[in-house]
């Protein structure tokens, strides 16, 4: 045991002496981590809140009601909502499931222009499994809503897929909804790295526009890594039964308490500030790259990423993500539109707010940290010890958990 308690501190020291620029990423609080860690993990309870295949579950039905009760609250909503899948893959499959049989069509935003893997890229089951037609970007790196539209004619889908993994404008739910619904559709939102935007309002909602939601739970929700499907009371009987027994067996009810608590702080104004902060970060950071030459796709963002396109820098994705490695900056490579490279080295870089925000970073920093990265692509292996101690310097003035997590 010895081995994992050190490895775990190792990679607790790794997360509080760099700066975390991935997208994806971000540290949930003490009581989300308490939550994980709790004797729920124990606890086996097949089925769903007063239909268990096991005795013992009265405190863990209550536990996943109020879970459900919660986000319906997050998002002013009277959507279903199933709060068992495990990972927003996991979440979109049983969406699939819920609503399609194997050999119809989905439409979806092509993956080197900004998509999701499990949003039908071949070798995925998701494509093994449905007949994927893509919708693309306009010249200025917008989703081409006409793309969009002229695609649903031409390939009428069973679902239209509303949502992206690398994209950093707003997304038109309602458009969308009008253009599914329009061709016979059903629109699914995959909202998952925009989902804490919707909650506090800094993003339009799909509520009320798509028929299916699906979302991750960490990212800019800054909570467990888990997911959640919402759709329109109708269709809850089929996603329901597509997760259980469809998609999985007894839920994580450590996880479900660990997500019970991740509502619970998405509900707080201080959340809702947290979540502008996000955007004026991404907005600042991105401002910055443009005023030092850097060319960042559609001109800037609304969210909480931007893509860095590094082709007149003449580096690929990934050699700047292997040097900002020893730097102690870590962000990850991401193909651009029109990328001519291969997704292991791409022509770009995802840059995203949420965990720098979270450690109380504001303005000034994003300044400061976009000269660092730009130090490094400019002069290279050399300036590494000296950009080292700079980020070392920023992130002991923003330090992350009171006390040790394996203590």
């Amino acid at each position: 045991m010895d081995k994992v308690f050190e490895l775990i501190q190792r990679e607790q020291n790794r997360q509080n002496s760099t700066i975390e620029l991935i997208a994806s990423e971000n540290f949930v609080s003490e009581n989300v981590l308490k939550a994980a860690g709790s004797c729920l993990t124990n606890k086996y309870a097949e089925g769903y809140p007063g239909r268990r295949y096991y005795g013992g579950c009265e405190v863990v039905d209550e536990l996943e009601e109020y879970c459900r009760q919660k986000w319906q609250q997050v998002f002013a909503t009277d959507y279903h909502v199933n709060v068992q899948p495990l990972s927003g893959t996991h979440a979109n499959m049983t969406a699939y499931a819920a609503l399609l049989r194997p050999g119809d069509t989905i439409l979806s935003l092509d993956l080197q222009m900004g998509g999701h893997i499990s949003h039908g890229l071949p070798i995925s089951m998701t494509g093994r499994l449905y007949n994927i037609e893509h919708y693309g970007l306009d010249s200025r790196g917008y989703i081409d809503m006409r793309s969009v539209e002229d695609m649903a004619k031409k390939t009428r889908p069973k679902l239209i897929i509303a949502g992206a993994s690398a994209y950093s404008r707003i997304i038109d739910f309602e458009r969308f909804a009008c253009i599914a619904h329009e061709n016979g559709a059903l629109l699914m939102a995959d909202i998952a790295h925009i989902a804490g935007l919707v909650a506090a309002g800094e993003h339009p909602s799909p509520f009320g526009h798509a028929d299916i939601i699906t979302t991750t739970t960490h990212k800019t929700l800054r909570g467990i890594r888990s997911a959640l499907i919402f759709c329109k009371p109708e269709y809850a009987k089929k996603v329901d039964s597509a997760l259980f027994p469809g998609m999985a067996g007894g839920p994580h009810m450590h996880t479900i308490a660990a997500k019970a608590v991740t509502a619970e702080e998405a509900l707080t104004p201080e959340f809702r500030a947290y979540i502008r902060r996000v955007v004026e970060n991404s907005r600042a950071m991105a401002a910055e790259f443009t005023r030092m030459g850097y060319e960042v796709v559609t001109g800037g963002t609304d969210n909480h990423m931007f893509l860095l396109d590094l082709t007149d820098a003449g580096l690929t994705g990934k050699q700047v993500q292997e040097a900002l490695d020893g730097a102690g900056i870590t962000l990850n490579k991401n193909c651009v539109p029109g990328d001519r490279r291969s997704p292991f080295q791409t022509s770009g870089v995802r840059i995203g707010t949420p965990a720098v925000t979270t450690r109380g970073m504001k303005e000034a920093e994003m300044k400061q940290i976009a000269a660092l990265i730009t130090r490094v692509i400019r002069e290279g292996e050399g300036c590494l010890p000296e950009v080292k101690q700079e980020v070392l310097a920023i992130c002991a003035k923003h330090p992350l958990y009171a006390d040790c997590v394996c203590d």
